[in-house]
């Protein structure tokens, strides 16, 4: 009768996820339980997801080391999503996976899944469609939205996202921001 009770009137986990654990107010524990909640994470203890992230199909998201996730950002992971390592992701921005065929008369939902390779920048308030690879080391612009792959080392802005430069070669830094909060 519990387990029945709790099926019914218990929230799901990524409500869970997106109203308690996002705003635990230290990194350590948030990351604790990002991880219990299925992100898989390629190492805690350098990984940063920052205060209010939603997450939605935890399960599906893979992080890389020492990656950051800024603060409000929108990672829909229902189509999957892989971040590389030294990834920064900067707040606000959105990863959306999902969409609806508008030409269908049922309108139903569709996923594609997105890559972020190595040392790729995602910056303020951008959004990556699903179905898109954003290459090693490229740059996503403030406010730019990807609806097609991006080549390594790119440089890119606007909507729909266009080239317009490129990114010095090799790129070898390795991110090492982490608070103890926020």
């Amino acid at each position: 009768m519990i387990q029945r009770l709790l099926r019914q009137y218990a929230p799901p986990p990524d409500a869970l996820l997106n109203v308690v654990a996002n705003h635990l107010p230290y990194v350590s524990w948030r990351m604790r339980a990002y991880r219990a909640f299925g992100v898989q994470l390629a190492d805690p203890r350098t990984g940063t997801i920052m205060l209010g992230t939603e997450v939605l199909e935890p399960e599906r998201l893979s992080i890389g080391r020492r990656t950051i996730i800024g603060r409000g950002c929108l990672i829909d992971a229902r189509g999957g999503i892989e971040i590389g390592d030294d990834v920064n992701i900067s707040s606000y921005s959105r990863l959306m996976t999902a969409k609806h065929l508008i030409h269908d008369p049922e309108f139903p939902a569709a996923y594609g899944g997105i890559v972020v390779e190595r040392r790729a920048w995602i910056a303020t308030g951008a959004t990556v469609l699903g179905g898109v690879a954003v290459g090693e080391g490229a740059v996503v612009a403030a406010n730019a939205t990807v609806t097609q792959d991006v080549p390594p080392f790119a440089i890119v802005t606007g909507t729909p996202a266009t080239v317009v430069g490129e990114r010095s070669q090799p790129q070898t830094y390795e991110l090492g921001y982490r608070p103890n909060w926020l």
